[in-house]
């Protein structure tokens, strides 16, 4: 009796032995796995960073110079000599704030509004909002061009920054999703306390919804950022330009320098990657939330 209770913890044993051994096996698979892909999709950013300071005989070179021999910082220095990128990186910088500012103000509102409140056709208009994300811009474009021409507002930041300011479909549905999960009791109590709806949305609603706030905010200031078509549409004067568009400009002009085009696309790029690292953990329950069901 007892050589075969000894058996049997013996071949559990080896059978947990040799399922902890399969699940290493796949998780250093999977690391590898992900190791090879991190790999792949930076190596276009870490070449843009290497061109960015290589001397104009090495950019070109094949087999590619992944080294420099030397670091030419000049390639940093002399777009801004040929354009005026300070202009550029400060019409972008008030373009994005006041954008962004904007857009989670009026879309918070109207997200407010089908979470909370109940009025008739409030689902029909809804769904009317959500169906206006599957338009393709260039279905809108001509309409959208003609309209802000009558209004006088090209050759100005307003094409760029009005329609921020009246909401955004996705921005919307995005916080929506997340007021939905907020329990009504959180409204009855504060009702009680004397809350009307621009309290409850004040006080209540929107601290709650940080977290959908910090998602959309990430978001709107990558999507503005790196905005080019409806700069392109509406900005003609080089004193207007945005970064995008300035990049335009400095490969159009001056196609041969290489290094200075890859020196601007990395400075562009780095506000991006700031708020990115600084916020990662947003875009990753950005997934989550956008997921969530009413």
């Amino acid at each position: 009796m007892s050589a075969t209770t000894n058996v049997v913890p013996a071949a559990g044993r080896r059978a947990l032995s040799h399922e902890r051994v399969v699940r290493a096996v796949w998780r250093t698979l999977l690391y590898i796995i992900v190791v090879i892909g991190a790999i792949v999709f930076t190596f276009p950013f870490f070449w843009m960073v290497s061109a960015s300071v290589k001397p104009g005989t090495e950019m070109l070179k094949m087999p590619p110079v992944w080294i420099p021999s030397s670091l030419e910082w000049s390639n940093y220095v002399r777009p801004f000599q040929n354009l005026p990128f300070v202009t550029f990186y400060q019409n972008t910088i008030i373009i994005t704030l006041l954008g962004m500012t904007g857009v989670l103000l009026s879309s918070s509102i109207v997200a407010f509004a089908f979470a909370r409140m109940r009025f008739p056709g409030r689902d029909t208009f809804f769904i009317a909002m959500l169906a206006t994300i599957m338009l393709p811009y260039p279905v809108i474009m001509i309409p959208s061009y003609v309209l802000y021409t009558k209004l006088g507002f090209v050759n100005t930041f307003l094409p760029l920054l009005v329609p921020e300011w009246l909401g955004s479909p996705f921005i919307i549905f995005l916080m929506r999703q997340y007021m939905m999960t907020i329990p009504l009791e959180m409204d009855d109590a504060a009702r009680m306390d004397g809350c009307g709806w621009f309290g409850l949305y004040t006080r209540i609603l929107l601290p709650l919804s940080a977290p959908a706030l910090g998602v959309a905010a990430i978001y709107s200031f990558t999507y503005h950022w790196n905005a080019f078509l409806e700069p392109l549409l509406y900005l003609n004067r080089v004193e207007l330009f945005t970064v995008p568009l300035g990049m335009a400009l400095l490969n159009s002009r001056y196609s041969t320098d290489f290094g200075g085009t890859m020196a601007m696309s990395t400075v562009s790029l780095i506000p991006v990657l700031i708020v990115f690292f600084l916020a990662q953990r947003h875009f990753i329950q950005g997934i989550v939330i956008s997921g969530v069901k009413g």
